[in-house]
């Protein structure tokens, strides 16, 4: 198996703490799909990703309409989102993806986050190379074929698929994104869910006392309203 593999099956043991925080993040990723291409998810393939993720999370139907209804009004700001470069103790590169209506705010927070772990906070572009940036689907399993679908989706940016407990994984790069979706969509394949996800080139092994360290800061970052996702290169 490869990279992506080993890195989910990694993520998955740290999911989103609570079903709130978790509706609060597609709620907002809604608000960012509507404002780029529009309510329609018919004409709006970012909407339709996003509603795939909110099904796959259990998000009521109800919640997924008023968030459209609610991103279409004028009254609605729009969330900018920011990518924050640094370090956790212990010399650990960190990715931080926050979606904010607030920039000074969540600047504030975040940099103040890693002070209080005698962190660092770096400039754009100090540790973003360490880290492919990729994309994924997870499909339906029901009459698949992994070697077959592998194949035919190469030509289309695919680069690892592997069977996993909760479907069929796409791993593609960033910029295959749009390729990988169209493809599926037109072979009739369910996508349950997908995303973006930050792959570090190489880890680094810690030992218990400094896991610790880097954590303290990891789940103050991940309790933020405003961050959407934390990466890191700690094995």
């Amino acid at each position: 198996m490869g990279r992506a593999f080993e890195f989910r099956k990694a993520r998955k043991l740290k999911r989103w703490g609570h079903m709130a925080k978790t509706f609060t993040r597609i709620g907002k990723d809604i608000v960012i799909a509507v404002k780029a291409g529009g309510p329609d998810p018919e004409t709006n393939a970012k909407l339709r990703a996003v509603i795939q993720n909110a099904k796959a999370a259990n998000m009521p139907k109800d919640n997924v309409e008023r968030a459209i209804k609610r991103a279409s009004s004028k009254e609605q700001g729009d969330y900018k989102e920011v990518l924050f470069e640094g370090y956790a103790p212990h010399g650990i590169a960190v990715l931080v993806e926050a979606a904010t209506d607030n920039n000074n705010r969540t600047v504030a927070n975040v940099r103040s986050y890693f002070n209080k772990v005698d962190g660092s906070l770096g400039t754009s572009g100090s540790v973003e190379f360490m880290f492919d940036h990729t994309c994924h689907f997870r499909i339906a399993k029901e009459g698949i074929d992994i070697e077959e679908l592998e194949l035919e989706m190469i030509d289309y940016g695919a680069e690892e698929i592997f069977d996993d407990e909760d479907g069929i994984m796409i791993y593609g790069s960033f910029e295959s994104f749009g390729a990988i979706q169209k493809a599926l969509e037109e072979k009739g394949i369910e996508i349950l869910s997908s995303g973006f996800e930050r792959i570090p080139n190489v880890t680094k092994e810690l030992n218990e006392e400094q896991t610790a360290d880097v954590d303290k800061l990891l789940e103050k970052l991940e309790e933020d309203d405003d961050v959407q996702n934390v990466y890191h290169n700690m094995a």
